[in-house]
């Protein structure tokens, strides 16, 4: 059974002992931060504070902050298996069949049941309990947090952001940060390369926008993965839900939220209106700097009777985005290897904060074969910001970090193994010559062959050899070592 909304997931985690219920009088501002950056770090549990100074609203924080929680948010039995139906959609979406007309009615039995799971129009739901409109509005009565000392206020952090493309009318849910700067104003983090910024560069005149927080696992994550512009979240919410999401109109805005949202706040923008937004201290480690960003002006608040706010803090490695991207990974290597046949496998350590290392297991070919990879990747829609790639051969296990450092290390020649090409760069990378444009670098650390000028003769890995190996085998117990 699908999670009816946060409410239902939070019983769920508390019964199986994996939420923490903090009842000692907490700030809003930096010690819920602090408080849940330890936890996390130690891998601990989901944090519900119940006592946040000043406020009556608890905070839930953590909820996906180790693979056991993500996996079972996502309704797995582990992040390394998850549903293949998921896969499977994402395969459907993102590469339809040009085949003839035998080869797209394969795909039928799969677009049957993606429709099974679309969202579902609902005349209520619990997001209306109290509704608020005009200068009803308060945002300073939500306990949003502030994250780090220089972050220029309090944000907040984990929304699922509801916006059209103006011409085509296509749905777009984002999880996009919101620094709140009065009771009715937040800015609106959208990154120049994201759908919700693109759809502000479209919009003739003021444009709606609706916020929906706390809503439930299936929701945040669809709101996070790097989908098309085409590919609606909320169908694939309702693929990870087994069920479609129950989607209910706001009051003054012509949207459809989740209906079993904590909060929802609806509003528009105007394109023409920026506003400075930042610093805020950011998943890369580092605090993203102050720019001008859209300006969210909210005209309506709606919530539950008693909601929960639903938040986030990221930073230095590990946080607990980097387990909402490791899922985020897994769930993408059947479409990599159906772009990339040759690749094995691959992965993105936590501390390369996403954006700033891929390393990729291939089943070497052909001479140049790791460079052709290395582009191929460069070329895919989230991929194309990997500042460095590495690309080891089959036997080696990209996720085991010592032993790609141990051969990549044995295997390069710096100046004929690495590959230098400029191109766009994730926004927040603050070390690029220019925000958004600087380099890559590719590293092929695979065995060299002669077709590619290698003429000395590749040495041996040292292996025992398999029979002493099966000596040593029967007379280890005995040995007691």
């Amino acid at each position: 059974m699908p999670y009816r909304d946060l409410p239902h997931f939070l019983e769920v985690l508390d019964s199986k002992g994996l939420l923490r219920r903090v009842r000692t009088e907490v700030s809003q501002d930096l010690e819920i931060a602090e408080i849940t950056d330890r936890v996390t770090k130690k891998g601990g549990p989901a944090l519900l504070f119940e006592n946040v100074k000043g406020h009556s609203i608890p905070v839930a924080i953590n909820i996906f902050g180790t693979n056991e929680r993500m996996a079972l948010a996502l309704e797995a039995e582990s992040i390394d298996a998850l549903p293949e139906r998921l896969s499977s959609f994402l395969q459907l979406a993102l590469s339809p069949p040009t085949g003839g007309f035998i080869e797209k009615l394969k795909t039928l039995p799969k677009l049957w049941e993606a429709a099974s799971f679309l969202p579902k129009s609902v005349g209520g739901g619990p997001v209306k309990d109290v509704v608020k409109k005009g200068d009803e509005v308060d945002l300073t009565k939500l306990p949003v947090i502030k994250c780090w000392p220089k972050d220029a206020g309090r944000f907040i952090t984990f929304p699922m952001v509801f916006t059209f493309d103006p011409e085509t009318g296509r749905r777009n849910v984002g999880c996009y940060r919101m620094q709140v700067y009065d009771a009715r104003t937040t800015g609106a983090h959208f990154h120049p390369h994201k759908d919700a910024a693109r759809h502000v560069r479209k919009a003739k005149g003021r444009m709606q926008v609706a916020a929906a927080i706390g809503c439930d696992p299936a929701v945040c994550f669809a709101g996070t993965l790097p989908l098309p512009p085409d590919v609606d979240e909320m169908i694939f919410a309702g693929l990870i839900r087994q069920e479609g999401v129950s989607l209910v109109q706001c009051e003054t805005v012509d949207i459809a939220v989740p209906a079993n949202a904590e909060i929802v706040l609806e509003g528009y923008i105007d394109p023409a209106e920026r506003r400075v937004e930042g610093p805020f201290g950011d998943h890369t480690g580092y605090y993203s700097l102050e720019d001008e960003f859209p300006v969210f002006h909210v005209t309506a608040m709606t919530h539950r009777a008693k909601p929960v706010y639903h938040t986030i803090i990221v930073g230095p490695p590990v946080q607990e985005d980097d387990f909402m991207g490791y899922a985020i990974e897994r769930l993408f290597l059947p479409l990599m290897k159906l772009h990339l046949s040759e690749v094995v496998d691959y992965h993105m350590p936590y501390e390369g904060v996403f954006h700033n290392l891929m390393i990729v297991a291939i089943r070497k070919q052909f001479p140049g074969h790791a460079r052709k990879v290395m582009h191929a990747i460069w070329g895919l829609p989230q991929a194309m910001f990997t500042k460095m790639i590495v690309v080891v051969d089959e036997d080696v296990n990209p996720r085991d970090v010592r032993e790609v450092a141990w051969k990549a290390l044995n295997h390069i020649d710096p100046e004929r193994d690495m590959e230098f090409v400029m191109g766009p760069v994730d926004i927040l990378d603050h070390s690029s010559r220019l925000p958004g444009y600087g380099s890559h670098v590719g590293i092929d650390a695979t065995t060299k062959w002669p077709g590619e000028g290698f003429t000395r003769r590749w040495p041996d890995e040292l292996k025992m050899s398999p029979e002493v190996k099966a000596i040593v085998d029967k007379k280890w117990r005995e040995m007691g070592l």
